[in-house]
């Protein structure tokens, strides 16, 4: 069994149903008991926010809405998760008081959505499944993070 964090690249392509999302759901079975795939709600906010900036149509918003309500939706007003995001914070400017960033890594600056993101996943302890490369900096650290390259449209 495994726990998914799902990042918002990820929720783009399964509602687009892209061949990336086939892609990953045969590889990962994310909707195969005994699997758990959660997204965050700030992943739930970027996509809606998404949705608005592109205009989706109401397939997509109603394809949208189906897969909100099948993948359980983690707030983020929870205690560990406040305090894993403090600690994650401090490490991405390279100021956590023990742990420190690998020699020759520099401070990242992780946006604050990529923070709550990461620290939900670390608190469930649940693997991030991402298409940003910024989470690696986070990769065994903090969490457990599947980064999937995107192949270019050929």
């Amino acid at each position: 069994m495994a726990f998914y964090l799902l990042d918002t690249g990820i929720l783009i392509h399964i509602v687009r149903a892209s061949a990336l999302a086939v892609e990953i759901e045969n590889k990962y079975s994310l909707s195969k008991p005994p699997n758990i795939s959660l997204t965050s709600i700030i992943s739930k906010a970027e996509i809606l926010s998404f949705s608005v900036q592109r205009n989706w149509g109401d397939k997509n918003n109603e394809k949208l809405k189906d897969i909100l309500r099948h993948i359980p939706i983690v707030d983020i007003n929870y205690d560990k998760i406040i305090q894993k995001y403090a600690e994650i914070a401090a490490y991405s400017i390279g100021k956590h008081p023990t742990i420190k960033l690998p020699p020759g890594e520099s401070a990242s600056n992780l946006k604050d959505n990529d923070i709550w993101i990461a620290s939900t996943a670390s608190v469930l302890n649940a693997k991030l499944l991402t298409l940003d490369k910024d989470f690696l900096s986070l990769d065994k650290v903090f969490v457990d993070v599947v980064y999937i390259p995107q192949i270019p449209n050929k």
